[in-house]
């Protein structure tokens, strides 16, 4: 029988200890972001993907475990379990190995070998099987009878059964898998009364495709899977059936008789009927979750730029959602996101009310004391951009433009009907541009991630594995970043580590009934915010201008005696202490090590307090496009172009470069040398310049190159 320790061993080159140690604190409700920044002692400084990956192969194991236990059950009560078959059972390392121990005795649907068993003529395909009948034909004359009319059709029910037979030999199967593994073609055709289908012809690369399915890219495969799913084309797999029969042929022929040929007949039967159709669908299933998987890394890593994205602070924001003729919606927002004012103005066509326009920006963001303002990437953004760079404001202010994806996800979302519940989706649009400019992360996490738009393929992938791992995501992203308890929004809370929607809530309400929290202590008064979950949540909640400036940091209240013990033994108060490099610097940390603080915990309590609170975050830059760029038809060969990298993919980025078209870098066209992983070379959101190598109005495809 194997443990889940072991299971994880030979699934990882993770030491024993760190995953016996981890294993322990997940038992005891500890979160990823926790273990990873506050246990390192006990997980031997393990990182959050590392134990992200224990917690997904003890999922696998529990799920392992639960199957062989309802196998085990329905083999006990068919009276069927032996010794021997439990033990393979017990010992199974995965699911397809398990299934197919548990084929032969898995209650089928109605099937020509059990018509065939009905006959009574499991017997006759035993005596074909021992290979040793001289006159076959008398032997199975003696099955004729009742439903079986003739020779022919008892030896018939005979193959049907072996046939079924042979579909369950666990080393045929296992030997057709690895043909299919290293030698199976994806094919396609397309379906000739769709070929016109205007919808079609952005699959016309896979009308009549075909390629090795091991070696196929993931964004490949799952184009050709969505062409399929929509009706435009028709997939094979496929394999040399020959070689596949001859394997089979040389494990079980083994004489040249009336037997012999009837086995051949059932193994062809067999190859045809029972065989191929399911290890082949088996064959593209797991190339599915492989493409899945990638597909899902690309998001998630995507993902996580994008909400680690650079923030420019609390600063007071004027925020603009363009449009032509319903005007553009802006926003005054103070530097905590809140909003002071709204309005509708009209600087272009058809109104084209610019002098009117000019006049209201600049008298708001006089008013308002704006210090940045931030305009939608969508429809008549570049416009907007020029109209308001145009205005001359008393103070310098930075002007950013904003990826708008998702907003209006979010303005008709129950998250913004109750943040603003007087106030139409148009201006919760506006608010959420100019809130992303503030702090990206703050604002992202109140939309439903696969519906911000990084990635691709999202709606064709396995949906729960994706869910969970993007929550993973925006989880460690929040945890990295730590909230302003103070001012974080019900989302927001949610993802900190240990607290979830219901306990988010509650610290949510208790800061509006009894104001802000003073210190990290108070949190406790919230209800049912019980100790573990304070254990888990409290150093990753932000107390600014706090009495004990360690609430401001990431230091873990567990931690506090160590830091005061530490002042008191230099000499100085903890807020002389706090930022002295000097002093922190030569503190000999082996001093403080205890049987649970060891030199890990104490070197990260240093760093912090040599730069407590530091975002690890880059501040927002300001940007500009070409501005003589207009439209596709502006561009040509050999251009050089300021861009914005808007999405990742596995075969290259795209590269917003100021006009409705994003153009593609593909990954040749990244580095001289081979591209393993895109977003090494590239991030999302970043500022690049990109030459310009085909330009095809038609198809409204940009071909880019990265230059350096």
């Amino acid at each position: 029988m194997i443990t889940l320790l072991n299971y994880i061993i030979s699934r990882t080159n993770l030491a024993e200890s760190s995953i016996k140690s981890t294993i322990k604190l997940l038992n005891e409700d500890c979160t990823v972001p926790f273990i990873s920044r506050y246990r390192k002692e006990a997980t031997g400084n393990l990182d959050e993907v590392q134990i992200s990956d224990i917690v997904k192969y003890k999922e696998q194991f529990d799920s392992l475990e639960k199957r062989k236990k309802a196998i085990i059950k329905a083999l006990e009560e068919q009276a069927v379990l032996t010794a021997e078959l439990k033990q393979k059972i017990e010992g199974c390392m995965d699911l397809i190995t398990l299934e197919d121990l548990y084929l032969p005795f898995k209650k089928k649907r109605k099937t020509k070998a059990e018509s065939a068993r009905k006959n009574g003529l499991e017997p006759l395909a035993k005596i074909i099987m021992s290979q040793n009948a001289n006159d076959l034909e008398s032997i199975a004359f003696k099955y004729v009878t009742g439903e079986v009319h003739t020779i022919d059709i008892a030896l018939e029910g005979a193959r049907h059964i072996i046939a079924e037979w042979i579909n369950e030999r666990t080393d045929i199967r296992n030997n057709l898998r690895n043909q299919l593994e290293r030698h199976a073609q994806i094919s396609t055709k397309v379906i000739k009364a769709k070929i016109e289908e205007e919808k079609a012809q952005k699959f016309r690369d896979y009308f009549d495709w075909s390629e090795s399915l091991q070696r196929i890219p993931s964004h490949r495969l799952l184009a050709i899977l969505r062409a399929e799913n929509e009706g435009f084309i028709r997939v094979k797999i496929e394999i040399d059936a020959l070689k596949a029969l001859e394997n089979i042929d040389r494990k079980i022929i083994r004489s040249k008789n009336a037997c012999a040929d009837q086995i051949e007949l059932a193994m062809a039967d067999a190859y045809k009927r029972l065989l191929f159709p399911s290890l082949s669908n088996e064959a593209l299933s797991k190339a599915k979750e492989k493409a899945d998987e990638a597909a899902i890394s690309v998001f998630a890593k995507n993902l996580k730029q994008l909400l680690l994205g650079s923030p420019i602070g609390e600063k007071r924001v004027l925020a603009i959602d363009p449009g032509f003729r319903s005007g553009c919606k802006v926003v005054c927002l103070d530097a905590q996101g809140g909003l002071e004012y709204n309005e509708t103005i009209y600087p272009h066509p058809p109104q084209n009310d610019s002098i009117g326009a000019t006049k209201k920006i600049a008298s708001l963001s006089k008013a308002y004391k704006i210090e940045a303002i931030a305009i939608g990437n969508g429809t008549a953004s570049r416009e907007t951009e020029a109209f308001v760079k145009k205005i001359q404001f008393k103070n310098e202010i930075q002007v950013f433009i904003v990826s708008e994806a998702g907003a209006s996800i979010y303005s008709a979302s129950k998250i913004a009907r109750d943040e603003f519940p007087n106030y139409d989706v148009t201006v919760r649009g506006s608010i959420s541009i100019g809130r992303r400019l503030q702090d990206p992360l703050a604002e992202l996490v109140k939309i439903d991630a696969k519906s911000i738009g990084v990635g691709q393929y999202q709606h064709d992938v396995d949906q729960n594995k994706l869910q969970k791992q993007l929550d993973v995501v925006v989880e460690n992203c929040v945890n990295a970043v730590g909230v302003n308890i103070n001012t974080a929004s019900v989302p927001l809370l949610s993802s900190v580590s240990g607290i979830g929607p219901k306990l988010a809530q509650n610290i949510f309400n208790y800061r509006n009934e009894n104001g802000v929290y003073t210190s990290r202590n108070a949190i406790k008064k919230v209800p049912r915010l019980g100790g573990k979950a304070f254990e888990q949540g409290a150093a990753f909640l932000r107390i600014k201008d706090a009495k004990n400036p360690l609430d401001d940091s990431s230091v873990h209240p567990e931690s506090y005696k160590i830091v005061e013990e530490i002042a008191k033994d230099e000499g100085v108060t903890l807020q002389e202490l706090i930022g002295n490099e000097a002093i922190l610097y030569k503190i000999n940390l082996k001093k403080y090590c205890t049987e649970t603080v060891g030199l890990l915990t104490l070197e990260d309590i240093t760093k912090e307090l040599k730069k407590p609170g530091l975002d690890i975050r880059e501040t927002a830059k300001v940007f500009s496009f070409n501005q003589n760029i207009k439209s596709i038809t502006d561009l040509h060969s050999g251009q050089l172009l300021p861009g914005i990298v808007n999405n990742i993919t596995a075969f290259g980025c795209f590269v917003d470069v100021g006009i409705k078209e994003s153009g593609l870098i593909h990954v040749s066209n990244l580095s001289d040398r081979f591209v393993k992983d895109v977003n090494e070379h590239v991030h999302l959101h970043q500022q690049i310049i990109v030459k310009v190598l085909e330009v095809d109005v038609a198809r409204k495809r940009i071909q880019l190159k990265l230059h350096k």
